[in-house]
């Protein structure tokens, strides 16, 4: 069997992406409904009652109780709901895997996976910021001379020598004071030259290292850039080689398509497939999970007598009608899912088998039991109005083999069938 080419694991991963968050946005719906419920609300109001009754009265007690029971009574009937709303959420999933593709055009527009590049902004924003230079230091102003005045009165007439002495003082104490600015203003001036030289060294530094982690950005872009051209033009030789019909890009494709059919969660299903050519035929084989996987629980139930919750069991006839339906549904979807995709026709006929993969009793080893197995033209199939077929009356009518009973793992033999 053909195996998944680039393009379609490329497309795989991104479809489980899409699914994951599209997982995680139901889980988070169903939280919240729950909330809207209050079972956890009830719960917690049960504890509080039960707790207050403990500190109360006889009387008072009793009523505490009551109204905790009654709390616990509706948090447990709340569980039951969610249960319930999931089981039919589960069976509703696996009662309409033929109608969920028919509202869907199978065809894939190749040009669609051509992607385009998103770079990431440049992360070191940081080095982009000049450094602050340092600020020039306020140099203080020259210390001024300042010289006593000569006395006045009878202090002038006799004091002469005593003003002449203070006069030198006071240039002596200038000059110190001169001596110690100048000093001051030198180091001041110094201190910023070592400054100035520190920030040129820093400023330099932060330049190279903007330059290297530019270039390192821009190498990375441009690695971005080749693989998405690369990408893209692999669509576009997909599509050539598509167009002439190669093997190789007809599988290809068919993988994107088989990629993009979702399923339920709680009903994957894997396909293999190779395409031949020479007769235009779609060899195709789908494992669908066992019957052991799908529920059979019919509804669950809370009995307040023993305080459970406990699920009431299908019927084995609504267990074995429920799996084959689904069974019969994945052969009918597969064929409509590649023939409506295949718009050119390349595909003129598929070979189908349907079946499951189990554990043999006999050997202990991993098992393929078919369950279907159908051919079908693509001109007879297109005809078809699927929206108001019966899956098996479908394939009967177009020959096809099938198990008696697959839910017991009943295979058939698919040899033999017929051709469309």
């Amino acid at each position: 069997m053909a195996r998944r080419g680039f393009l379609a694991e490329l497309n795989r991963e991104i479809k489980r992406s899409a699914r994951e968050a599209e997982r995680a946005q139901r889980l988070r719906e169903r939280e919240e409904r729950a909330v809207l419920r209050t079972t956890e609300q009830r719960r917690k109001q049960e504890a509080r009652l039960l707790q207050q009754a403990a500190k109360s009265s006889t009387a008072e007690r009793k009523r505490l109780e009551k109204e905790a029971a009654a709390a616990h009574l509706e948090a447990r009937l709340a569980e039951v709901d969610d249960l319930n709303a999931e089981l039919q959420e589960v069976y509703a999933g696996i009662d309409g895997l033929l109608a969920a593709t028919l509202s869907v055009d199978d065809h894939v527009d190749l040009e669609t996976l051509k992607q385009k590049v998103k770079h990431p902004p440049f992360d070191r924003p940081d080095l982009e910021r000049p450094i602050p230079a340092p600020e020039k230091p306020d140099v203080p102003k020259m210390p001024a001379l300042i010289e006593p005045d000569f006395p006045t009165g009878l202090r002038g007439l006799f004091g002469k020598r005593g003003h002449t002495k203070r006069i030198e003082e006071a240039r002596r104490r200038h000059e110190a004071d001169s001596l110690e600015w100048k000093v001051a203003v030198k180091r001041l001036e110094a201190n910023y030259e070592a400054e100035l030289e520190a920030h040129a060294r820093n400023e330099e530094r932060r330049q190279e290292q903007l330059k290297a982690e530019r270039a390192r950005y821009a190498k990375d872009c441009e690695a971005r850039e080749a693989k998405i051209a690369e990408q893209n033009a692999a669509v576009d030789k997909l599509a050539s080689n598509l167009g002439y019909g190669v093997v190789e890009a007809v599988e290809e494709y068919v993988a994107i398509v088989m990629t993009n059919s979702v399923y339920p969660d709680h009903f994957p299903v894997s396909t293999e497939f190779q395409f031949d050519p020479a007769h235009a035929e779609l060899r195709v084989r789908a494992v669908v999970p066992g019957p052991d996987k799908v529920p059979s629980v019919k509804a669950y139930k809370y009995t307040k007598a023993s305080d459970e919750i406990t699920g009431s069991e299908l019927s084995k006839k609504a267990c074995k009608e429920r799996y084959a339906n689904a069974v019969h549904q994945i052969a009918i979807r597969v064929l409509h899912e590649v023939f409506e995709a295949d718009r050119r026709g390349i595909i003129q006929s598929i070979s189908l088998e349907v079946g499951t993969e189990t554990i043999h009793p006999a050997t202990g080893l991993i098992t393929y039991l078919p369950f279907v197995a159908v051919g079908s033209a693509r001109d007879t199939f297109i005809k078809f109005d699927l929206s108001s077929v019966v899956p098996l009356a479908t394939l009967d009518h177009l020959g096809a083999a099938v198990s008696k009973n697959p839910y017991e793992l009943v295979p058939i033999d698919p040899k033999g069938v017929r051709k469309t």
